[in-house]
């Protein structure tokens, strides 16, 4: 995947010439990151690459409209499926932003291998799709909780197999089918365990503190009072 800058440098293209072949539905971009950059995935360079050589041949752009109408341009089976849909992808910096943590905390998870960027450029920019945004913060909470890296891994993990195992349930054998699935029952009973000790816990501090502030503001008007009777001797 390139963002468009590093696209243009393989090209050897202007982005006037890019403008041209977007303005003539010969190319279009397969997203855009979250600062409205574009960028292109492996199934758009070689295309791109397709229109390079006819105009290198001497096909104008209307020429080469005509053939892509008709005929298409020729790209590898394997390559990437293109949509035409235009996704909207995250970067590191606005993804810790809507998250509440530094770029760094993003990097580090992604280094733990707790998550796992949806792309990268061939320059080293990560991009994010928007469901992290909502993934992120459940980490951040598991943290909050006073779970480890180590033990917040454990649940990526599954719930990674979890995303495996529902799109095709052929995946894996039977046996370790039923395995995990176990495994992930009680990775939740464990969790509304430690959600009911939370609940109980926050109750507690929320009759605390709602307690104490008023016992607070008791005494602080009691020392308000004080002041003025000692000014009125005075």
């Amino acid at each position: 995947m390139l963002l468009r800058d590093e696209f243009l440098a393989k090209l050897g293209i202007t982005e006037s010439e890019l403008k041209e072949w977007q303005d003539l539905k010969l190319l279009m971009p397969d997203g855009i990151t979250s600062e409205n950059v574009s960028f292109f995935t492996k199934r758009s360079i070689e295309k791109a690459q397709k229109i390079k050589e006819l105009v290198n041949i001497g096909y104008g752009f209307r020429e080469i409209q005509r053939i892509v109408k008709k005929v298409g341009l020729p790209v590898r089976e394997n390559s990437e499926e293109k949509s035409d849909k235009v996704n909207k992808y995250l970067t590191v910096g606005l993804l810790a932003e809507r998250v509440g943590v530094s770029p760094r905390t993003i990097k580090h998870w992604e280094d733990k291998g707790i998550i796992e960027s949806d792309m990268r450029s061939e320059g080293g920019f990560r991009l994010y799709s928007e469901i992290y945004t909502y993934l992120c913060k459940l980490i951040r909470d598991l943290q909050l909780f006073g779970y480890s890296l180590e033990e917040i891994k454990e649940t990526s993990d599954l719930f990674r197999d979890f995303l495996v195992m529902e799109k095709n349930l052929e995946r894996y054998p039977i046996e370790e089918n039923e395995k995990k699935f176990d495994v992930m029952l009680k990775k939740i009973e464990k969790f509304y365990e430690k959600i009911d000790l939370f609940k109980n816990g926050i109750e507690r501090w929320d009759e605390l503190l709602t307690k104490k502030r008023k016992e607070i503001l008791s005494l602080k008007q009691q020392n308000k009072k004080r002041k003025k009777s000692k000014g009125k001797k005075k």
